[in-house]
């Protein structure tokens, strides 16, 4: 234990010998450490935002699309339900049956009022049918802001989709039914508009592609995610986005609420059922799909955890180079010192003393640019990083400062065991 506590004396005497050198070798260190940590946390809290976004639309929401190909004819009508969203005659779903012959993939919002039966599909509690304008520009008094989402919808739509108002009020029954030109606007698009928190936008008359719309209110934020604006958005009664803006014809798609979370599957499979009969299709030719939000969420875990690991990797390459920076400097003063080791074991020092010097002076360098390295990481993740907030994992700090202090182990034994083998003769003889 003596001679252990000897030798690490030793060993912190060569560490300080020579300060500026230490300090560039323990830099390898600190930079691989904390690029570690804070990539980590870029890709942990990457994932965090995304899950977060999927998961506020609800567990029990369920999105259908049109898909390509497809055969079959559209049945006419929808039955069953005696439902109909007002104003849902817009939709371009023919009276007659079709026969199977191919057809065009689309939904329209008979589709989505046929969805809405208490007996056919007791999972479904409510149903939007959508529709997105493209390239809207909005202007107000000079102002103008380029639409990133502009979504035609049912006031249902708000409600499926975890969707509240920040001010005003949302758009009702009776401004979809009398195609009344209102909208509701996100933060982003309010605050370019009219200025300040964009709140006095309530009220205005704004144009959208040169056409009058009403601000009934302002939509609550939803934040950002990486470089997406998810408060750059506009929502508007489809019927009023039909007449100006799209056009009539096919949805884009139709947002379904189950009526719980557990109540999912048997929701799709009542939604399948109703399209199916509709479209004349089967589950093997169907010209849509039905996703939950559990299944975005499970795919975009998935990318995720891939971009945390890539991101990892790179990282822990510049910890890699790191200890070899200590190994080249661990050489050097090998070389250096060549008569101080041939006195040493001249007078009597052992082949482990030497071996567990050297270790321990790069085990040394190690440990300190593995500390400093975790608090430059935890200071770096504090802040947002290409529109993301890095959330620290416990784990990345232990495994960097581990990985760190196991780099200056692994790569300070060959040194150490070149130091020991040098025969003190030799040693001596050395200029």
């Amino acid at each position: 234990m003596r001679n252990l506590g000897r030798t690490a004396g030793f060993a912190f005497r060569g560490v300080t010998a020579n300060k500026l050198r230490s300090a560039l070798t323990t830099l390898g260190i600190l930079i691989g450490v904390a690029a570690v940590i804070i990539l980590i946390a870029v890709g942990t809290g990457s994932s965090a935002a995304v899950q977060d976004q999927i998961s506020s639309l609800g567990s029990n929401t369920l999105t259908v699309r049109a898909s390509q190909g497809g055969t079959g004819g559209r049945a006419g009508g929808f039955g069953g339900g005696g439902f109909a969203f007002p104003g849902g005659g817009g939709g371009s779903s023919t009276s007659t049956d079709s026969g199977t012959q191919t057809r065009v993939a689309e939904l329209t919002v008979d589709d989505a009022a046929a969805l809405i039966d208490k007996i056919e599909a007791p999972h479904v509690a409510a149903v939007a049918p959508t529709v997105s304008a493209q390239s809207v520009t909005a202007t107000y008094e000079g102002a103008t802001h380029s639409v990133s989402t502009f979504t035609g919808t049912t006031p249902s739509y708000l409600a499926i989709n975890n969707d509240t108002m920040a001010t005003g009020s949302a758009f009702t029954d009776a401004d979809y039914t009398e195609h009344r030109r209102v909208v509701l606007l996100g933060s982003s698009v309010a605050e370019d508009l009219v200025g300040g928190n964009g709140r006095s936008a309530v009220g205005k008359t704004i144009q959208l592609n040169g056409i009058d719309f009403t601000v009934l209110g302002l939509l609550t934020d939803k934040g950002s995610t990486g470089p997406t604006d998810g408060d750059d958005r506009v929502i508007a009664p489809l019927t009023s986005v039909q007449d100006t803006l799209t056009g009539y014809g096919s949805i884009d798609s139709i947002s379904v609420k189950a009526s719980s979370a557990d109540g999912v599957e048997a929701a799709t499979s009542e939604v399948e059922g109703i399209l199916d009969a509709r479209h004349k299709v089967t589950s093997s030719d169907r010209d849509y799909s039905v996703s939950s939000a559990t299944s975005f969420l499970e795919a975009a875990t998935s990318s995720n955890q891939t971009f945390t690991v890539l991101l990892a990797s790179v990282a822990a390459i510049s910890l890699l180079v790191g200890g070899i920076g200590v190994m080249n400097i661990m050489l050097v003063t090998v070389t250096e010192r060549t008569r101080e080791i041939g006195i040493r074991k001249a007078i009597g020092a052992r082949r482990s003393d030497i071996v567990g010097q050297f270790v321990i002076e790069a085990v040394l360098l190690s440990l300190f640019g593995g500390v400093m390295g975790v608090i430059v990481g935890l200071v770096g993740s504090r802040f947002e990083i290409v529109g993301v907030q890095p959330v620290v994992a416990p784990y990345s700090v232990f495994l960097a400062f581990g990985v760190s202090v196991a780099v200056g182990l692994f790569f300070g034994l060959y040194p150490a065991s070149r130091a020991a083998a040098l025969r003190p003769i030799d040693a001596l003889r050395y200029e």
